[in-house]
């Protein structure tokens, strides 16, 4: 998707991996699985793309299922290795927790614990954010952006990000009487 407005440069030294909400697009295929990914991955060998997909828990028979069938979690998990075989520097997810049970978003957590790039994401889950955020920008009515290098609790708790929500909701009831 094209922006309405703005513009951005990405540095000389970065490579992005983007995971979207709405993956639709890219399952739409007959492909089997290590076939879909071996289409994105810089190594063409089957057995460098099985890696990649065993580390998401498919075996040798998932990987031979056609992507068009596989379930949501199925398709994060496939998404998610298209993103690692990449080999990118700089992350931007969209909702990356939506369809994976407790287990896979502990695993995704913990990768990006570890993960020494940069992370872009949104998300709804508290949990993750506390643990994964160290910065947390806020995008406010009227274009205008709050930038904290600080954790997700300590941003909710800040009395000065407290009191700008406070009058934002305050408007909005004021408007609707």
């Amino acid at each position: 998707m094209e922006p309405d407005e703005g513009t951005y440069k990405w540095g000389v030294t970065t490579s992005q991996a983007y995971f979207p909400k709405d993956n639709t697009n890219d399952f739409n295929t007959d492909d089997i699985i290590t076939d879909w990914l071996m289409g994105y991955s810089p190594v063409k060998d089957i057995t460098y793309v099985r890696g990649f997909l065993g580390r998401m828990l498919f075996s040798q028979d998932d990987a031979l299922k056609k992507v068009k069938v596989l379930s949501g979690g199925e398709k994060v998990r496939c998404l998610l290795s298209k993103m690692m075989i990449s080999g990118a520097n700089c992350l931007i997810l969209d909702e990356p927790t939506n369809h994976l049970d407790m287990e896979s978003i502990q695993a995704l957590n913990n990768g990006l614990i570890r993960f020494s790039g940069v992370e872009l994401f949104s998300c709804h889950d508290h949990q993750f954010i506390e643990t994964t955020a160290n910065r947390i920008m806020e995008i406010m009515p009227g274009g205008k952006l709050i930038d904290k290098i600080t954790t997700y609790d300590d941003y909710l708790a800040s009395d000065e990000m407290a009191r700008k929500r406070t009058i934002y909701i305050a408007k909005k009831e004021d408007d609707e009487n």
